[in-house]
Parts: C-alpha cells; sequence; structure tokens
C-alpha cells in the first residue's frame, strides 16, 4: 500500500491573535493544512473564535482550512463553516448523536468530513462508521487547551485505528492532536498516524515556515521507517 505524504497542519491557536493574518502568512509557503481550533466554553471550558473570523481568514489565504470543532450541537453550526470554504470539517462524537449523518451533510456542503475522539472517549465504537469519514482526528491530550503534554499512552488509540483502516482499505486521514512537537511527532507518525497538529512547536519557533518543514521531514521518517 502506497504511503501517503504526511500532513502537517499548524494550528493558529498558538499565534498571535492580535496578527492572525500576518501569522497564517508566516506558515503558508509550508503548511498543509491551517488547523483553526473553534472553542465554545460549553462542550469544552475554553473559548476561541468562530464563523466570522474564519470567513475573515479565508479571504487572506489559499491554505486548506483544517477545522476543529470543540462545541456543542456540531449537526447546527458545522455546514457553515463548509459553506465559508473549510477543506475538512471535524467534530466530536462526544458531542453528536448521529455523525454519519452531519458527515453527510458535510460533503453535500463541499467539505471533507472528520470525526475527533477526545482523551477519555474508546475508540473502538466508532471504528465501523469511518467509511463516512474523510478524517479521523485522535486527540493526543485533553481537548480544550493548547499547550498540554503529549500523552504516548493515546497513540494506543492511533494503533487501531491504523490496523482497522489498513485492513478495510479506506481512504482516511488519520491526525493527531496535542502536544505535537519534533520529540514527539515520530512517535505518532511510527504509531500510524498521517496527519499532523502542530501548534507552540511551529509558532513558537523564530522561522515557523521552517519548523513546519522539519516536522514533515521527521513524520516522513518514522511513516517509512527510512
Amino acid at each position: 500500500m502506497t504511503v501517503p505524504p504526511p500532513i502537517v497542519a499548524p494550528s493558529i491557536l498558538a499565534a498571535d491573535f492580535a496578527r492572525l493574518a500576518d501569522e497564517v502568512r508566516a506558515v503558508e509557503p509550508a503548511a498543509d493544512w491551517l488547523h483553526v481550533d473553534v472553542m465554545d466554553n460549553h462542550f469544552v471550558p475554553n473559548l476561541t473564535i468562530g464563523l466570522p473570523v474564519v470567513q475573515s481568514l479565508r479571504a487572506v489565504t489559499g491554505i486548506p482550512f483544517d477545522v476543529h470543532l470543540m462545541i456543542t450541537d456540531p449537526r447546527r453550526w458545522a455546514p457553515g463553516y463548509a459553506d465559508a470554504g473549510a477543506y475538512n470539517v471535524t467534530f466530536h462524537a462526544e458531542a453528536c448523536d448521529d455523525p454519519v449523518a452531519l458527515a453527510k451533510d458535510l460533503r453535500s456542503a463541499g467539505a471533507k468530513a472528520g470525526l475527533a475522539i477526545d482523551r477519555d472517549t474508546p475508540i473502538e465504537p466508532y471504528l465501523e462508521l469511518l467509511p463516512s469519514f474523510d478524517t479521523l482526528l485522535i486527540m493526543t491530550i485533553k481537548a480544550g487547551f493548547g499547550g498540554q503534554r503529549f500523552l504516548p499512552q493515546l497513540l494506543d488509540k492511533v494503533r487501531a485505528a491504523r490496523r482497522h483502516v489498513d485492513s478495510g482499505h479506506l481512504e482516511l486521514r488519520i491526525e493527531v492532536d496535542g502536544g505535537i512537537a519534533a520529540d514527539t511527532i515520530e512517535q505518532a507518525a511510527a504509531a500510524g498516524a498521517d496527519a499532523f497538529v502542530a501548534g507552540t512547536a511551529v509558532y513558537g519557533a523564530d522561522d515557523p515556515a521552517e519548523a513546519v518543514r522539519r516536522l514533515r521531514g521527521l513524520a516522513e521518517r518514522a511513516m517509512t521507517g527510512a
């Protein structure tokens, strides 16, 4: 089976919110996706940005938007992000009683559909739903805050998902989010992830674009066994 090239998605949660357009442009030469964390102060205790900011940023960059909805009632709000031009819209399994129906709505609106699994949620009940999705986002921290320490035990979920995807020959990105940096991305890639959200590892660097390139190189090496 051909190994797809890794995706590195800088998270603007770690960017300077007073300079968001400039921060997006700083990673534009290197980023595959731009990860946009939407938090509502209900599903998670933090509050970040919403649809108007996504619409504004969409006008200043061509990077595909990877929108991660950490919100209650995603059925109500998720299609709006697809309509705004998001490439991939991911919502949490814990917040949706009919994930497959919402995935169909997102695909009908022109976006890829992603399913997110939080730290304390078993992955097994959701494996059979994966043919309805384009992305499986596995949290390697507790959803809701940036800058948390990577939890390597959560890679067991990545391994289980990779086995299921490969055995079913599914076309699905397995994405990891939380504590991904130069010292953890290879572990995640070796476990079977092929898309990586990186916040402070990118925006805390002197050259964010070069940080993206370095992370991608580390992931490629682990994915190919080089």
